[in-house]
């Protein structure tokens, strides 16, 4: 099972991968994370592949980390009396309430929520964008369009709505019922879709406590307007780039991948860039050229993990895709420029009380004491190795914490290795005969070198870290 890289793998279990044989296959192929995409399985399915996932964890002596993806409310439109439509270029193209069959002239679309936001030159996209209608007309629950960028229209395609706010609850009732169910399951971190703005965010806080931690898929211009409010509320982020490249012109996300990086970095929130990385990998045994790039651009703009969809879900090489994405991210963390990029976008304005001082001092003494093996923290909720993931030592992170459940949410987090010991945080000593213990067991540092120590004191108290010190292997 490879350990020798920091930017973590999350994949997405599905048919072609549901299998114990095949999620252990992935495991030793180099996944950190297991994502359950909501949008598709029962209940019953997820459950008994979420306890191979554990039964695993035990297995390796590994904290695999489990993300249940909420389907969110997803915009379609009805179905029509034919397999499929072609909507001309410049026709009059009706979306209305009706629950009747389309045709090549109007079609349902079941969303009192749209109409009641459409205006008069609005666009509609259909079909991952492939389609774009202009409104032309909205009244009575029933909207004329003309149809900018035509072709085939089928059943229950996607509808986006570019730089429209809709009234709509970022929760479902399905939502709600998938979230009991996963948060009962014990799942580590929860995904909200059709996240539009902070309050989103807010509502799902409430209804997750703290049973798990919240990630946001960014994925709504609305939501990139608010950026740093939605960074700052979430625990993690995803940037969702396939729907964000529909909501949004496309060559624009490139840079709004950059600029979510950073900000995440700068609020130290992990982020997950997902979306069609390998996506060739789904029917062929190699990735193109520029899928490769891809990948390797995440990882050098300092993404904590970057995702597999359907490679892993559908695709007919699963195993063969982790390997390459792992392969990939060795070759870039290898090479002699990856950690002074990293590097580079750190930024000393983002220091603002002790704790982020402290971390900021830990990770400079590793790159100006002689001998300096890892960076050990002792994380009661999970805040200190946040903030420590958030400088990108050049060093490993070793995370010492109360529990599993911290544990395994921290295996998303960029070069953090967890481990969980109960005695050390009931009184303050034993802080380094376990951080000496943990990197020997990590197989980490040789004898005379040092590690450098964050905590918080008093331990075990959450959010505090105002310690360091080293300790000689």
């Amino acid at each position: 099972m490879p350990t020798d890289t920091h930017t973590k793998i999350l994949a997405t279990i599905g048919p072609a991968s549901a299998t114990p044989k095949m999620i252990e296959k992935l495991v030793k192929s180099g996944v950190d994370a297991f994502r359950f995409n909501f949008s598709h399985g029962t209940h019953e399915e997820h459950a008994e592949r979420l306890q191979t996932v554990r039964k695993l964890s035990e297995k390796y002596g590994c904290h695999l980390t489990v993300v249940a993806d909420l389907q969110g409310p997803k915009l379609r439109v009805g179905t029509f009396k034919s397999e499929k439509v072609l909507l001309q270029k410049g026709q009059i193209f009706i979306l209305d309430m009706k629950d009747e069959d389309g045709d090549e002239k109007r079609v349902q679309l079941p969303h009192k929520e749209i109409f009641d936001a459409l205006k008069v030159g609005d666009k509609l996209l259909l079909n991952d964008g492939n389609i774009e209608l202009e409104v032309v007309e909205n009244k009575n629950y029933t909207a004329k369009t003309k149809v900018i960028v035509g072709g085939y229209l089928s059943a229950h395609k996607g509808v986006n709505l570019p730089n429209v706010k809709l009234p709509i609850n970022a929760i479902t009732e399905k939502d709600k019922k998938d979230l009991q169910f996963a948060l009962e399951q014990g799942v580590d971190w929860v995904c909200l879709s059709f996240v539009q703005s902070v309050s989103d965010v807010r509502m799902a806080k409430k209804l997750v406590g703290d049973k798990a931690w919240i990630i946001s898929k960014l994925e709504k211009p609305s939501a990139v307007d608010e950026l740093e409010d939605i960074v700052k509320e979430s625990d993690g982020i995803m940037v969702a780039r396939g729907d964000l490249g529909v909501e949004c012109p496309i060559q624009t996300v490139p840079v709004l991948q950059k600029r979510i990086v950073k900000t995440c970095r700068k609020y130290a929130r992990p982020v997950i860039v997902a979306t069609q990385m390998l996506e060739s990998m789904i029917n062929n045994p190699t990735p193109t050229r520029a899928e490769v790039s891809d990948v390797a651009n995440a990882v050098f703009d300092g993404a904590d993990a970057v995702m597999l969809s359907a490679e892993t879900a559908a695709g007919n090489y699963p195993a063969e895709t982790v390997q390459m994405m792992h392969q990939i991210i060795n070759q870039v963390e290898n090479d002699a420029s990856y950690y002074s990029r990293v590097q580079y976008d750190k930024d000393l304005s983002d220091c603002d009380d002790m704790a982020d001082a402290i971390t900021f001092a830990a990770c400079e003494m590793l790159e100006v004491v002689p001998h300096m093996a890892a960076v050990v923290t002792y994380s009661a909720s999970g805040f200190t190795t946040l903030s420590m993931a958030r400088e990108r030592p050049s060093r490993p992170i070793l995370a010492i914490t109360l529990n599993e459940t911290v544990a395994r949410r921290l295996g998303l987090l960029w070069g953090v290795k967890a481990f969980v010991n109960q005695e050390v945080f009931k009184n303050f000593t034993g802080l380094e005969e376990t951080a000496q213990a943990v990197a020997k067991k990590a197989k980490i540092g040789k004898k005379g070198e040092y590690l450098v120590i964050t905590a918080g004191y008093p331990i075990g108290v959450k959010g505090m870290t105002n310690l360091i010190y080293t300790t000689q292997l």
